[in-house]
């Protein structure tokens, strides 16, 4: 397990390093001068001195290579840069907000994690019209996407019946209750799908480990059907969910930008989808580099507990 771990990690600096240089590269590529976006930004006619003399000052002047050296050696110092528009350390912006989006995703992974193994296990146990009903109502929580989810949750529940608020974020430390009430919606909206998806996934991997042979022999030797569900084919059909869940949590990661904006969310999406209209090359990179790094991690820890819930991933 320990060298699994020590090679997930060197693949995951090589991850990281190729990530990083094509993010640099696109954003040099796209169209437009962040040093003219900044001054036209503060609501006057930039003259082209002015221009100049910013783009020497945040070092846009340099040639193509010298910036990227420049970025890789911040990058191996431990620092991301200052954002072009306010010069704030991009560390600091990230840290303000990448807590609220991680616990979005935990919400989001807890609540479909644990309806989806239930309504899966149970779908596959009981058959009939049980099974029929799940069938479709996965079919249609994959089909409907997660912003439009949200619309129609702020609709129904912010606006018309007005049970919980419509938007935005209230912390935790200030008011518990009212950071469970806000994170309820944006929460429901993202686990429709990933609900659907883990029920499916559980659904397939109980039918197909219940006619393994080694299950039957559980219950020739006289397990209960209890027993043999429990200790036998629901621990071995986690780890095809467990797959799934660790792939829905990357995706979720940086895949909440318009949920994000549906509820003035102010997470770690919405500061993306921020920079990049505001051409803030630091803070894309470093949000980017972030986002890749966490998926990197959760890919490690998804792989240990692979390992312990079936032997046979440890090597």
């Amino acid at each position: 397990m320990l060298s699994t771990i020590v090679k997930r990690l060197a693949i995951g600096v090589v991850v990281l390093w190729v990530v990083s240089t094509v993010v640099f590269l696109a954003l040099h590529l796209v169209p437009g001068d962040p040093a003219r976006t900044i001054l036209t930004g503060t609501g006057a006619t930039p003259t082209e001195t002015a221009i100049e003399q910013l783009r020497e000052q945040l070092g846009l002047n340099l040639p193509l290579w010298e910036q990227y050296l420049r970025f890789m050696g911040h990058l191996v110092t431990g620092s991301l840069g200052e954002s072009l528009r306010n010069g704030q350390e991009v560390t600091a912006l990230v840290a303000q907000r990448l807590p609220r989006t991680l616990e979005l995703v935990l919400a989001t992974t807890i609540v479909s994690v644990i309806l989806g193994v239930a309504l899966g296990a149970l779908a596959a146990r009981r058959g009939g019209w049980l099974d029929r009903v799940l069938t479709v109502g996965t079919s249609f929580g994959v089909a409907v996407p997660a912003y439009v989810a949200a619309v129609v949750l702020v609709y129904a529940f912010g606006v018309q019946l007005q049970w919980l608020p419509s938007g935005g974020y209230v912390a935790f430390g200030a008011d518990p209750v009212g950071n469970l009430r806000s994170l309820i919606l944006p929460t429901v909206a993202l686990s429709i799908g990933f609900t659907a998806i883990v029920a499916r996934m559980t659904r397939t991997s109980v039918l197909s480990v219940g006619e393994q042979d080694w299950v039957r022999t559980g219950r020739a030797v006289g397990l209960t059907e209890r027993q043999v569900f429990n200790r036998h084919v629901l621990r071995n059909s986690l780890t095809s969910v467990l797959s799934v869940t660790g792939l829905q949590m990357g995706a979720l990661l940086g895949g909440t930008v318009i949920v994000e904006r549906v509820f003035s969310w102010p997470g770690l999406s919405a500061l993306l989808v921020d920079s990049v209209n505001n051409r803030d090359y630091p803070v894309v990179q470093g949000v980017v580099l972030i986002i890749a790094a966490l998926f990197v991690l959760l890919n490690i820890i998804v792989d240990i507990v692979y390992g312990f819930l079936d032997p046979r991933g440890r090597d």
